[in-house]
């Protein structure tokens, strides 16, 4: 698929910004030069699981669940009672995660917040990302994806993601800011509605108020 262009960026990115912008967001650590050994070597196993993938072929899986919007704000509290019926036993009670025995550097079961955590500019840290990818997935045990509701899914990503992590803003992303996906949780933007609303919802006003903002603007633009 790559290179490819993304709006978060604003530009046509390479495999390695790809990988690089994994690291540095999802990991919260510091990417290698993409001359390193460890970097070429991340893009050729990448390569090879791709190799019977047709060119600018999006493979089935790929990609997150996409969810439909509640008519509600997510809800912290709804979501911590659910993370402690179906997610704390793998993801501990402080999201701390569980070490692998064989190594301190690694997880059984990755921490959902705190130090070692993904940090602020991740994926994850958009609600539909993470309930998109923990309805599909999770518990990760139980090979079904109707163990979770839509709606827990939405609160359990609001109850995770309010939690306390690394913080770190990429002021170079979305630099045309009317790009920026509804529930993009940084401003400023084009739309009139708050960080709040942004980062919990709900979302369709928010949706709806863009797709008019998309029609006046596409109406004056063919008056022109």
């Amino acid at each position: 698929m790559y290179p490819i262009f993304r709006d978060r960026s604003g530009t046509n990115e390479t495999i390695f910004k790809r990988i690089s912008d994994c690291i540095e967001r999802s990991l919260n650590g510091k990417a290698p030069d993409t001359t390193t050994r460890e970097m070429r070597a991340i893009q050729k196993y990448m390569q090879w699981l791709g190799k019977e993938v047709p060119k600018k072929t999006k493979p089935p899986g790929a990609g997150l669940k996409e969810l439909p919007y509640l008519d509600r704000a997510a809800d912290t509290t709804k979501g911590r009672l659910v993370y402690i019926e179906k997610c704390q036993r793998c993801h501990g009670v402080n999201g701390e995660g569980v070490r692998n025995p064989n190594g301190p550097s690694f997880y059984l079961y990755p921490p959902l917040w705190g130090e070692n955590s993904y940090n602020t500019g991740a994926g994850l840290f958009r609600l539909s990302r993470f309930a998109g990818y923990v309805k599909a997935n999770m518990p990760f045990d139980i090979k079904s994806d109707t163990v979770l509701s839509v709606e827990e899914a939405w609160d359990i990503a609001a109850f995770v993601n309010s939690q306390k992590r690394p913080q770190k803003k990429f002021v170079q992303d979305w630099p045309d800011i009317s790009k920026k996906p509804v529930d993009h949780p940084f401003g400023p933007y084009t739309d009139g509605f708050t960080e709040v609303q942004h980062k919990y919802g709900p979302f369709d006003p928010i949706k709806k108020r863009r797709e008019e903002l998309k029609k006046k603007d596409n109406t004056v633009a063919s008056n022109k």
